[in-house]
């Protein structure tokens, strides 16, 4: 249903739109709007046969978004679902007398059956490879008496772990899921590998139940029990507890967690594990739109730790965060900073920088691609050393700039305008039929404007000159490009009422006499006006609202 709701998101305000209404118009506007339209496409009006044609089609449509607008049942399915949902089979025996909630549980009941065979494709795949770097001898080198050995005057460098995990989902049904995932481990020389399978049931709205199988080479079978559950609508708690059996006998363990919401974007989490590394902690978790902030304390065997953390996140294209986080405690003390960008649609490339005592430094790289993540720690030297910290800083940002500009930039610039190719080629034909609508009802708007016009000048009032709607170049970088506009005067001055020209927060390839001119990207609407004899123009966004006229449009402000 998700899928179904992604294509009709562009449908959801055409009706909207075309009547030149809000969401949250009332039934005396829309038959205000509706009557006015058809008033100017009734087809009765003109004599003309090709014209009677045209104007019966417009009529026809603009008819049709009344009467689902008009009714709350058809209103409240088109606001949830669009067009689509209009069309799914099984409304005709649906009471009339259903709230929007009822609605919505009506269209999925109506959907289950489709979204259960879609359930039964998916896999959710999931995946991590981690290669670990030794790269100490780049700093901690062997001194001169061993430059003689054959290679000694290169550093070595050489991986020294690496781990591989894969999981995937298998819905059985819309409450049960199998779980099957697998890792592979090696470490200087030394490896080994296991196996689990996981069965998932949703038992209710406030929790699910999973049982896991487990068998390896390194810590012999496995079996646990895991468990959520909603406590109340603040608070929720997990427990998960496992046999691990080996040559050494059976180690039990048992984790349990209490988390609760302390406010709209604050968690405050208490866990306890009992088994091989008993501990307890407590953290708080703050979670905003610009920020991120973790503070967590454990007490435990053999590690007890104080550990605060905050990221900050950039509201660009490029999700951009920043991030720092300390942690000290018996095993000694670790400062961290890094950054991670998206770099791609699916991609998000990360690299942080970690200074520690007695561990050194080490450089840890990630790139997340869709739902696989590629780590590299790179350990630099077991000293403080000044120089490592400095290329551990620098040497990936400067890395990171060269390649955007010389490789990122240029292909995602590609993909992208791969993608509104596929756009255009696929909407070729419903762009054509919006244009000749478009073209037809300018022509049936010709008589009205004139009379609109007329009535304007006479008392000095409201007069579109010139007006323009698409893609305009305004940045002198992009002079190479084309600007794709339609001149939409004519559809404009139509809707001028009593000298004022009033669009909703709304498409404006919906309105009477528009069309989209240049498919996926961005658009705007430019107007240029005579109010009371004196010259205005505005630049307004595609789903911009706009009333005019405003005194800050005059072009005298300007100069």
């Amino acid at each position: 249903m998700a899928a179904a709701l992604e294509e009709d998101e562009i449908d959801n305000d055409d009706y909207y739109s075309l009547l030149n209404v809000r969401r949250e118009a009332t039934q005396e506007e829309l038959k205000a709007s509706y009557r006015r339209l058809c008033m100017l496409y009734h087809p009765d009006k003109h004599r003309d046969p090709e014209l009677k044609r045209q104007a019966e089609q417009l009529f026809n449509l603009v008819h049709q978004a009344y009467e689902v607008l008009s009714d709350p049942q058809s209103r409240a399915i088109y606001d949830i679902y669009g067009k689509r949902g209009l069309d799914v089979e099984g409304w005709e025996v649906v009471e009339r007398k259903r709230t929007p909630a009822e609605i919505r549980e009506e269209f999925e009941r109506l959907q289950r059956e489709r979204e259960e065979r879609r359930l039964q494709q998916r896999t959710n795949p999931k995946g991590t490879i981690s290669v670990g770097v030794d790269a100490t001898d780049l700093f901690d080198s062997y001194e001169e008496d061993y430059e003689e050995i054959t290679g000694g005057g290169l550093p070595h460098i050489e991986i020294n772990r690496m781990h591989i995990s894969q999981s995937i989902e298998a819905p059985l049904t819309t409450t049960d899921t199998a779980i099957l995932s697998g890792s592979l481990s090696t470490h200087n020389g030394n490896g080994g590998g296991n196996i689990n399978l996981a069965l998932r049931r949703v038992t209710s709205a406030k929790g699910w139940g999973e049982v896991e199988l487990g068998a390896g080479d390194t810590h012999g079978p496995l079996f646990g029990l895991k468990m959520f559950r909603n406590l109340t609508a603040r608070c929720f708690m997990t427990a998960q507890c496992g046999m691990q059996f080996s040559s050494r006998g059976v180690r039990p363990g048992l984790t349990t967690m209490l988390a609760r919401h302390l406010d709209k974007n604050t968690m405050g989490y208490l866990q306890w594990r009992w088994g091989a590394q008993s501990s307890m902690s407590t953290s708080v978790v703050r979670d905003t739109k610009s920020s991120h902030f973790t503070f967590a304390v454990q007490l435990g065997i053999p590690h007890t730790f104080i550990m605060m953390s905050y990221q900050y996140k950039f509201q660009n294209e490029d999700q951009t965060k920043i991030k720092g986080s300390v942690k000290t405690g018996f095993f000694g003390t670790v400062v961290e900073y890094g950054a991670e960008t998206k770099i791609s649609r699916h991609s998000i490339l990360g690299a942080t920088v970690s200074v520690g005592v007695p561990q050194g430094v080490s450089l840890k790289i990630k790139l997340n691609r869709a739902s696989q993540t590629y780590f590299f720690p790179i350990h630099l030297t077991d000293q403080l050393l000044p120089s490592a910290v400095f290329y551990a800083t620098v040497g990936p940002l400067v890395f990171y700039l060269a390649i955007q500009r010389l490789v990122i930039k240029p292909y995602v610039r590609a993909q992208k305008e791969q993608e509104l190719e596929k756009q255009r080629e696929s909407a070729a034909s419903d762009i054509a039929k919006k244009k000749q609508e478009a073209e037809s009802a300018v022509l049936l708007m010709q008589e009205s404007v004139r009379r609109i016009i007329e009535a304007e000048e006479s008392r000095m009032g409201l007069i579109i000159l010139n007006a323009w709607y698409g893609k305009f170049v305004t940045d002198n970088s992009r002079k190479h490009e084309r600007a794709r506009v339609i001149d939409v005067t004519v559809p404009l001055q139509c809707l001028v009422k009593d000298s004022k020209l009033i669009l909703t927060e709304a498409s404006k390839a919906g309105l009477p006499g528009f069309y989209d001119p240049c498919v996926g990207e961005e658009k705007s609407l430019k107007v240029l006006y005579q109010f009371r004899g004196v010259m205005h123009q505005v630049l307004s966004g595609d789903t911009e609202a706009l009333r005019i006229p405003k005194q800050s449009h005059r072009i005298d402000n300007d100069t």
